[in-house]
């Protein structure tokens, strides 16, 4: 398993659009996911351990964020033949049995997660309610380990101040996971 972080977030950025198979049975896209108030955009997986351990977290802040008009989607893009716990019936179970209150999407194709430059599981888009970038940051400092119960929410202020002024926090750690699982050509 290759550890990598994410590249600065590159302000003002447009999201590109996607059109990808929810595990409830619908179509997700950029206009279906987007809230009033702007968009959060994360590539997950189910193997990584970076993202298992941010779950339950992750889940309350997608909650709470909803609340303040932030939509949000999850796409998994990794080889699931690469990666069998990444498969569709595992996407399909995790989400329902962890009650996702986001859209989770596979992107079979790639070419998503290529249009956005996700480059590691989690990897976090935050957009602002005109679908321009504003957040490129971790969620907070949990690691392969959580972070302490009283840890900043760095992701969940980031998308408040967000929905609030349009603008996102300049000073911005980058994420930290799991190398996405590319296809061989």
């Amino acid at each position: 398993m290759i550890s990598t972080t994410t590249p600065v977030c590159n302000f003002g950025w447009q999201a590109p659009p996607f059109d990808l198979p929810g595990t409830d049975g619908q179509r997700h896209t950029l206009a279906s996911a987007r809230g009033p108030n702007g968009l959060l955009v994360m590539f997950i997986c189910n193997h990584c351990p970076y993202v298992k351990v941010i779950l339950p977290r992750l889940l309350r802040d997608t909650r709470e964020l909803a609340e303040l008009g932030i939509g949000s989607i999850a796409i998994m893009a990794n080889d699931p033949a690469a990666y069998p716990e990444d498969a569709w019936e595992n996407m399909q179970q995790i989400a329902r049995d962890l009650q996702f209150p986001f859209p989770y999407v596979i992107d079979r194709t790639q070419e998503t997660a290529r249009a956005y430059g996700a480059v590691c599981t989690p990897d976090f888009f935050g957009f602002n309610a005109r679908l321009e970038l504003q957040y490129r940051g971790r969620l907070d400092a949990s690691r392969k380990e959580a972070a302490p119960a009283n840890a900043r929410r760095e992701l969940f202020e980031a998308m408040q101040t967000v929905a609030r002024t349009g603008q996102g926090p300049t000073e911005q750690t980058p994420s930290m996971g799991c190398s996405i699982k590319w296809r061989n050509p």
